[in-house]
């Protein structure tokens, strides 16, 4: 779907990172954009901001609508008053999630599962909400936001690898169940994204690591990933990679995954 069809976005983890970025580079486009996070006020402040930094008129451009990827039980009532607010949603982007750094045998079975409740099934929840709407309509595109860790897996993430495999696996079921009724999906796998992600990691406890990754706080930034995002949508690529050196780590999984095990067991990962 080209750029300038774009009526309407709706963006999970829009309260930061790299769906805050998201926002601002399809609000710039012009596009209506819905903002999803948990905490209303955060999303109320970015719609704020943005409407000042980009010199928008009025709030018309953002729909605020509060939403707890862990607690999808709310989902329905949610996606019918958006769609009654908006009337068309043209491409949903996931962006919500969190992540995790600790040995698999020291992170509890609780924690996996909130990894996967949040990353994956409240993903999934969502989409298959919003899904009958892109069906009728025989358009729509879904974006997610997975992870390089979504293709190939590092040490201290086996929850947060499981969640990003998952989608992988998903997604591209609901790619071929769906390719003829017009709807697409592109698989959004970043790098090291200067983001809070390793901060609010969780560790084996369920407490929140609370420090930078080097390579993580050395990262592209948001609104660079975003911007390549966006072009790749545009595009309707079914995998979009983003970032430096590390996207090479895919090919070598590709052609030589011995090597890339190698160099996962000798690499830095914090």
């Amino acid at each position: 779907m080209p750029s300038e069809e774009l009526k309407t976005v709706w963006i999970t983890g829009a309260s930061s990172g790299i769906g805050r970025a998201c926002a601002e580079v399809y609000a710039s486009r012009g596009a209506r954009v819905i903002l999803s996070s948990r905490r209303k006020d955060e999303l109320e402040r970015v719609a704020s901001k943005l409407t000042r930094q980009l010199d928008l008129k009025g709030d018309g451009n953002f729909v605020i609508a509060p939403l707890d990827l862990g607690d999808s039980s709310k989902f329905q009532g949610i996606v019918k008053d958006v769609l009654n607010e908006v009337k068309e949603v043209d491409l949903m982007i996931h962006c919500g999630g969190i992540s995790q750094r600790s040995l698999a045998i020291d992170t509890s079975l609780e924690v996996d599962r909130r990894v996967m409740e949040i990353d994956y099934f409240g993903t999934i929840a969502l989409t298959k909400e919003l899904l009958p709407h892109f069906i009728q309509k025989k358009s729509g595109q879904f974006v997610v936001v997975t992870s390089l860790m979504g293709l190939f897996s590092s040490p201290l993430r086996s929850g947060y690898c499981g969640a990003k495999h998952a989608l992988h696996g998903f997604f591209e079921a609901l790619r071929a169940e769906h390719f003829k009724d017009g709807i697409g999906i592109s698989l959004v796998c970043p790098g090291f994204i200067a983001t809070d992600i390793s901060l609010n990691a969780v560790v084996g406890d369920g407490t929140k690591q609370g420090t930078m990754d080097k390579k993580t706080g050395a990262g592209m930034t948001p609104l660079a990933c975003a911007k390549k995002l966006a072009k790749g949508v545009d595009r309707r690529k079914d995998l979009i990679l983003i970032g430096r050196s590390e996207i090479l780590a895919v090919y070598i999984h590709r052609f030589f995954p011995s090597l890339l095990r190698r160099i996962m067991r000798k690499a830095s990962v914090t």
